[in-house]
């Protein structure tokens, strides 16, 4: 069996934590992601992401569904 890279495995822990802010369902969360078009961006944020507060994550991943929510 492969083990999932460190951007994978963040990623999820990334989702599963927002969800929990969020008070939904990591599935939900993902959908929305997805739906917005930033999911790819997120996954590729690891370098930023993983070396800060999860609270600035969580701030700039509202920060980017404000601003593709606005421009939909």
């Amino acid at each position: 069996m492969n083990e999932l890279d460190k951007e994978m495995v963040f990623f999820i822990y990334l989702l599963e934590n927002y969800a929990a802010y969020k008070n939904s369902s990591a599935d939900k969360i993902l959908k929305e992601w997805d739906d917005a078009g930033i999911t790819d961006f997120i996954y590729n944020m690891y370098e930023r992401y993983h070396s800060e507060d999860l609270q600035n994550a969580f701030a700039d991943i509202d920060t980017l569904l404000v601003t593709k929510k606005k421009s939909l």
